[in-house]
């Protein structure tokens, strides 16, 4: 399910930056107030803490109270049963967490199934940090890789998935949840991107891209904000494809919620042959709001 929150982009050195596989603690920083902070990420196992994640999940996501986006068993099963389920806790305050339980292929994968940072927790780079501790955690139980899914329409979380931690989008999936009945997601279809996170490599860099050049083909009509439409025939295989989504779909949702629906359906339209067709490289994600993919066959990422 989507990051909440993403935020801004690391330097340079802290990608190269991995955590410790049992417990990361920062430094002291200024906090504003002359009083420093200590984050610590650990594995929850105890009742009281599993119970105090499932409320965090419970701020970020606002579920309907008769389906709880997480529930105590749940949480206590997988801690139980060898599966990550992680919390980030800022002055021993439960601010941030995740869980993911292993996948196929056995042995090689960890799917990724939650990760919140709550209103405390924001502003704090939590959710960067708990995926570098969930990467490392993975390495060290011999895992290859790391899965996880997100709503391609929210712009933040693209960046954050494609750009900061340099992951790529494997399958675009149709309604894969159903109606959730949380708030940031309504009543919308529930797409999602597959997201595929290789272990046995570096966090690339993000690929250098010219949305503005020759061969440029922009695979959503604007011209009429109230109706977006995908434009999937203007794809060729030597074309570099812009793919633009909102810059705040959430807001949208609820003050626009007829156009919000509208987007999932063009964004759908323009995105989903490009993610389930001919392998496209680069793929990245502009901050400005729009998908880039390059031609099909292009030269790989370094």
């Amino acid at each position: 399910m989507a990051l909440s929150p993403a935020d801004s982009a690391p330097s340079q050195s802290s990608r190269a930056q991995q955590t410790s596989g049992a417990q990361q603690t920062s430094g002291a920083q200024p906090d504003g107030t002359g009083a420093s902070e200590r984050v610590v990420i650990r594995e929850l196992t105890d009742a009281a803490d599993l119970t105090a994640l499932a409320k965090v999940f419970d701020d970020v996501w606002r579920p309907d109270p008769t389906n709880r986006t997480m529930d105590i068993e749940s949480l206590r099963v997988l801690a139980h049963t060898g599966n990550y389920v992680v919390g980030a806790f800022i002055d021993g305050v439960l601010a941030g967490g995740s869980i993911g339980f292993f996948g196929a292929p056995v042995g090689q994968t960890l799917h990724s199934h939650l990760t919140g940072v709550s209103r405390l927790g924001r502003g704090h780079n939590l959710g960067y940090a708990l995926k570098l501790y969930q990467r490392q955690w993975a390495i060290d139980r011999g895992l290859s890789e790391i899965t996880w899914t997100f709503d391609p329409l929210v712009s933040r979380n693209a960046y954050f998935n494609l750009v900061k931690l340099g992951a790529r989008p494997r399958e675009y999936l149709v309604d894969f949840y159903g109606e959730l009945g949380i708030e940031p997601a309504g009543t919308d279809a529930t797409d999602r991107l597959f997201m595929s996170w290789p272990l046995d490599i570096p966090i690339p860099d993000a690929p250098v891209v010219d949305p503005g050049g020759p061969g440029v083909v922009y695979t959503v009509d604007l011209q009429d904000h109230n109706h977006p439409q995908g434009k999937p025939e203007v794809v060729t295989d030597a074309a570099t494809v812009v793919v633009p989504v909102p810059s705040d779909i959430e807001s949208m949702r609820r003050t626009e919620p007829i156009v919000a629906a509208r987007w999932r359906v063009a964004l759908r339209e323009a995105l989903a042959p490009l993610v389930n067709g001919a392998e496209r490289a680069p793929v990245t994600f502009l901050r400005s709001g729009a998908y880039v993919f390059g031609p099909v066959g292009g030269p790989a990422e370094e």
